[in-house]
């Protein structure tokens, strides 16, 4: 009896993943439930249950920008018998274009496949890896690394009860191994492999899976939650409870919902795109576990949606519809970026920059001119650059979409009640390299406003693409405020160095005009005589165009000006720096013929690479 049930039992399963494609009937878009789901910050409006949609026929034929799939062999455990080490092996689809940005993150997706599968097939199916090509070249997701996995191992056995066995085992693997050797090798958003940062970087992480691939995938649910946002099950129901014939699927459920609960799921995010052929041989578990599911309140369209490919069989050209539909959804393409057209209203009330847009462009918008990015003008400021303008709020804006914190408040929301000029401060981050050394730009407006568009900015995105953490800070207009709010963000940053992964030794404070004084005085006098905390002083100061000539337990100082500045006189700053070097301390200055104040960047003009110059002179005091 045993022998005809397990034959029956192969007979039924033997439909995986590399069964015949088989004609498609068309599609609709009709579902159950019309909510939508928010995803990435992306409104996405597609009902909790309906119909995949077909693969257009371009999709599967060869892009013009074409990925690259590379063997990754990394140092395992063999979980199932003992633990001893072994080799094991992974597929890795890099994009068109992946080695052209050092500084460029990817999203990552990690692949498993079906019972005796292997490692890479994914990308064995053309058209499948054509497709990944033409997601990418379209703009229909953001470019991602995909990794084609598997449960299995030299040592494994592919027969059914041994595979069920090996996938159960799997979650191990992938917290230990797989996942630091791909991510410490290609570059995702996890900014090392430590448990913290692996963790940090869930929003950017996707798992899915095709038949047993897709219990693996329910598995990783249960277990790798911390580490994974987006799940994409393909044919297959959870097995953490019973197995198949013994599907469990109202104890799964429920243990899924008390998960979901006990770890505030809801509030850190998750989505589970579920699917399934109406022809698929085993499709009674998938139907089974989503009308469980999608009769909890819990699941709502935002974190569980289940779809059905109409004729779909149980075959990997299902598998392909169901990736064509589910990763725009988990990692959709960025809204267009903003143009020397856009308007500075439409950054200034992005919903991306919620509650800090504002403090991108002056608060005090007397001192501002022009309403588009292209045509910005600054009170005593030349040479703005319009391309640097977008490109900065480009920047910002990709890396909130991307996750990462660029806004910081140095005051907290009592101290903001008492003073509320307070709300008008902060930190803008542009981030360099994790544990690299900082910077801090400050901005001049003749203490009248803070015109950090061309000012504070430009210098520390420059900064940050050269490795270095730099802050660009928004202060409260006037010399004593300014300093005050100079000292309490050198606080914050010391405080918070681990959190923002910044090395504190040897940083350095930059500055313009009004904000060229503000880091001489923090520079010489120290944070603690503004009633920040007793730290160490910079190891540099960068100081431009400012007419401040104290002189006194000074840094090592780079300056530069113009000599055709009427507001910062060129033989000051020069009388100031002779001061300093006969003091005994490393000064050095710039003075560039014909030049107005406020040249930022000086792009396109004789200062033009300055900054380079003191990013030199900043190293060798380091």
């Amino acid at each position: 009896m045993k022998k005809i049930i397990l034959t029956a039992l192969v007979i039924l399963l033997s439909l995986v993943l590399f069964a015949g494609c088989s004609p498609n009937n068309a599609n609709t878009d009709d579902g159950q439930n019309g909510q939508g789901t928010t995803m990435n910050g992306n409104e996405i409006n597609i009902p909790q249950t309906g119909w995949t949609t077909l693969v257009p026929n371009d999709y599967k034929t060869s892009a013009s920008e074409q990925g690259t799939v590379t063997r990754l062999d990394y140092a395992s455990k063999d979980y199932v018998r003992g633990g001893g080490n072994i080799t094991k092996t992974a597929y890795v689809y890099t994009p068109y274009g992946y080695n052209g940005n050092a500084n460029t993150r990817y999203n990552i997706l990690y692949l498993m496949h079906g019972w005796g599968g292997r490692a890479g097939e994914y990308f064995d199916f053309t058209s499948t890896k054509n497709m990944f090509d033409h997601l990418i070249e379209n703009g229909d997701i953001e470019p991602i690394i995909i990794v084609s996995a598997t449960f299995y191992n030299e040592n494994s056995s592919t027969d059914f009860s041994a595979s069920i066995r090996e996938f159960r085992e799997f979650h191990r693997d992938f917290e230990e191994n797989l996942m630091p050797a791909v991510e410490g090798q290609y570059r995702t958003f996890a900014a090392s492999t430590s448990q913290e940062d692996l963790k940090a970087s869930r929003d950017h992480r996707a798992f899915g899976g095709f038949s047993l691939g897709a219990v693996t995938t329910w598995l990783q649910f249960c277990y790798d939650y911390d580490y994974i946002r987006y799940f994409l099950p393909m044919s297959g129901s959870c097995w953490y409870y019973g197995t198949y014939g013994d599907f469990q699927i109202k104890n799964n459920v429920d243990f899924i919902e008390q998960l979901v609960k006990d770890n505030d799921l809801d509030e850190r995010g998750y989505f589970i795109y579920h699917a399934v052929g109406t022809q698929d041989a085993v499709k009674s578990q998938s139907v089974d576990m989503s009308e469980e599911m999608l009769s909890r309140d819990i699941f709502t369209p935002q974190h569980y949606v289940f779809y059905q490919k109409d004729g779909g069989y149980h075959d990997f050209n299902a598998v392909q519809e169901y990736l064509y539909n589910a990763l725009p959804l988990f990692f959709p393409k960025a809204a267009e970026p903003y143009t020397a057209d856009t308007y500075i209203s439409d950054v200034v009330n992005d919903p991306l920059f919620d509650g800090y847009g504002r403090l991108i462009f002056p608060v005090n918008s007397g001192y501002m001119s022009g309403d588009t990015l292209g045509n910005l003008r600054l009170t005593w400021y030349n040479y703005i650059n319009a391309d640097k303008t977008v490109e900065i709020c480009n920047y910002l804006k990709s890396q909130v979409a991307a996750g990462n914190q660029i806004f910081y408040d140095i005051y907290s929301d009592a101290e903001k009640a008492a003073d509320p000029a307070k709300n008008n401060t902060g930190l803008f981050f542009f981030r360099g390299n994790t544990g690299a050394k900082f910077a801090v730009t400050c901005a001049g407006g003749g203490w009248a406003y803070v015109g950090a568009m061309h000012d504070s900015f430009p210098h520390a995105l420059e900064l940050s693409k050269l490795g270095y953490n730099a802050f660009a800070i928004i202060y409260r207009p006037g010399e004593q405020t300014a300093c005050e709010d100079l000292a309490r963000a050198l606080t914050f940053i010391f405080d918070h160095a681990e959190e923002l992964g910044v090395d504190t030794n040897g940083y350095s404070l930059w500055g313009g005009s009004a904000g060229g004084r503000m880091a001489a005085r923090l520079g010489s006098r120290g944070a603690a005589a503004y009633g920040g905390e007793d730290l160490p002083k910079p190891a540099t100061c960068v100081i431009q165009y400012t007419g401040y000539s104290d002189v006194g337990n000074d840094p090592p100082t780079y300056s530069c000006v113009g000599t055709s500045d009427g507001i910062a006189n060129y033989r000051t700053m020069q009388n100031r720096i002779d001061a300093i070097r006969a003091a005994g301390t490393d000064a050095q200055i710039e003075v560039f013929q014909g030049l107005p104040h406020g040249f930022g960047l000086g792009q396109g003009t004789i200062a033009e690479g300055w900054i380079n110059r003191a990013v030199a002179f900043w190293e060798r005091n380091m």
